[in-house]
């Protein structure tokens, strides 16, 4: 299908319009099947899948001579009218001026511009203005200064020594940190006056960085590893036991999580809203999903969870973390359990003996309950330990199957949801475990601090930084454990403006 276009962003969609070999009685809703499961499941007609989507062009082979990415790079250009040497000359030096003070993240010295210009005139002699530039631009890419975030160490500091870094590589980590890319001109300009480490400046552009649409990929990278999300694209229901789930399904989890993690940062909510905030983002497709009603197309809103949808209320409700911890073809109390653990309250169970026999099929005749084919596991001595501090946070959330989906139910017997933590609290399912969990509420806001220290620094959270991360749980209590007064302590913290000497 040939279409025309004009250059920049479009986005693409596909639908079958009618189909002419199969009653449209027994045609399914594309949600009914998974695009992973090539076979009809039998006594169901299987309607037409997409498998891909190619974009080819332009077809006549001629490229456009004007796009965006080419006006951001030649902001200049010679006079049309016979351009001089000299005047190229100085348009590449503004050109190349620009490009590498932003790839370089600091201003550039007179050093730094005589070698970008030999590689223009280099290029110039043999090609136009454009393939000197051309010529430059690839020494720039290749600079280690634009591959690598480099931190020096001024000469009086000895091996092993701590010292501050410097207000430009401050606009580094801070920019990488809250956006994943190079910090604007703005920030640059505060770091070259020295006064990004200023309290007043510094809050002011950690507040402005979050408030800008480039923050968002704190949210795609941070929530993605911290909670799983990165991993939802390896997951892969069996279709025979899942014929619900699709990738369709799998991306409106991811969305959901990460519109819910947005929404807490930006709004200035306590990062406890994770675990008990009342609202979430739903399109038609995961609403259905969640036998949310009336909510109708492909674009998210957010809804009110009432009592009837108390259970999917926070993070444990998120059919993103169910799916994310169950395995292909059932749940994993054991999973969730240890997930729970490690993500939310920083305890880690101790590796399991090894030779620790796999989970038995659950038998063809007198199917049981998850829990009940896990009880001659948990019957083992060598595991009965850590399995006792796991298994009845998982058991609690029993009622969502390995794709989120509600359940009362399993193998035609009632769920056995009930169960004691640790320190000896009942529970009887997802709503108890969370106000459980409330109970451990500073052991929850030391953990993300934890988890967002180690993604802003690049590095594990280490004994000596534990002073650090106390420090800022108190000065974010002042503010009700906002989670964006925690990104702003993490950046005014010793560990964030300070690095050590390599010995």
């Amino acid at each position: 299908v040939r279409v025309p276009l004009k250059a920049g962003q479009h986005s693409v969609g596909l639908a079958f319009i009618a189909n002419t070999y199969i009653p449209h009685v027994f045609l399914n809703r594309s949600y009914r099947r998974s695009i992973l499961d090539d076979n009809p499941i039998e006594g169901i007609m299987q309607s037409p899948q997409v498998s891909q989507i190619t974009i080819q062009g332009p077809i006549n082979g001629m490229l456009p001579k004007d796009t965006p990415s080419r006006r951001k790079i030649l902001s200049c250009a010679p006079s049309n009218q016979s351009p001089t040497e000299s005047d190229e000359a100085k348009c590449a030096r503004a050109i190349l001026g620009t490009l590498a003070g932003k790839a370089y993240r600091r201003p550039l010295t007179e050093s730094d511009l005589s070698t970008l210009m030999n590689f223009y005139h280099v290029g110039r002699e043999t090609g136009d203005f454009e393939y000197g530039i051309e010529k430059a631009l690839q020494f720039i890419l290749a600079h280690p200064e634009f591959i690598f975030r480099t931190e020096t160490a001024p000469a009086s500091v000895k091996p092993g020594e701590a010292y501050r870094i410097s207000d430009l590589e401050l606009a580094s980590r801070l920019s990488f940190f809250l956006w994943s890319n190079l910090p604007d001109q703005e920030l640059i300009n505060f770091a070259a006056e020295g006064k990004l480490k200023e309290p007043n400046v510094l809050q002011q552009q950690v507040k402005r960085m979050l408030a800008d649409p480039r923050s968002q990929e704190l949210v795609k990278n941070f929530a993605g590893q911290w909670l799983g999300l990165r991993t939802l694209q390896n997951e892969t229901p069996e279709g025979t036991i899942y014929p619900d789930f699709d990738d369709n399904l799998r991306q409106a989890m991811r969305t959901e999580t990460e519109m819910f993690f947005d929404s807490v940062l930006r709004e200035g909510r306590s990062v406890l809203e994770l675990l008990t905030a009342d609202y979430t983002f739903v399109n038609e497709r995961l609403a259905v999903h969640y036998r949310i009603p009336n909510v109708y197309g492909s674009q998210f809103r957010r809804v009110k969870l009432d009592a009837d949808f108390d259970m999917r209320r926070g993070l444990l409700g998120k059919g993103s973390f169910q799916l994310a911890t169950s395995n292909s073809d059932r749940t994993s109390p054991v999973l969730r359990g240890k997930w729970i653990l490690e993500n939310l309250l920083g305890t880690h169970p101790p590796d399991p003996p090894p030779n620790v026999p796999p989970l038995k099929p659950n038998p063809a005749t007198g199917p049981q309950t998850m829990r009940q084919r896990m009880e001659e596991h948990r019957a083992n001595p060598a595991c009965s330990s850590c399995h006792r501090m796991m298994d009845p946070i998982g058991f609690a959330l029993e009622n969502f199957d390995g794709i989120g989906k509600w359940r009362t139910k399993e193998a035609g017997q009632r769920l056995d949801i009930s169960g004691q933590l640790v320190d000896g609290s009942k529970i009887d399912g997802v709503v108890s475990l969370r106000q459980g969990l409330l109970r451990y509420s500073p052991q929850f806001v030391r953990t993300v601090t934890e988890k967002l220290l180690t993604y802003a620094l690049g590095r594990g959270v280490e004994y000596d930084d534990m002073p650090v991360v106390r420090s800022i749980v108190r000065e974010a209590a002042k503010n009700d454990y906002s989670l964006s007064a925690i990104v702003l302590e993490i950046v005014k913290s010793a560990p964030f403006q300070m690095n050590r000497k390599p010995l």
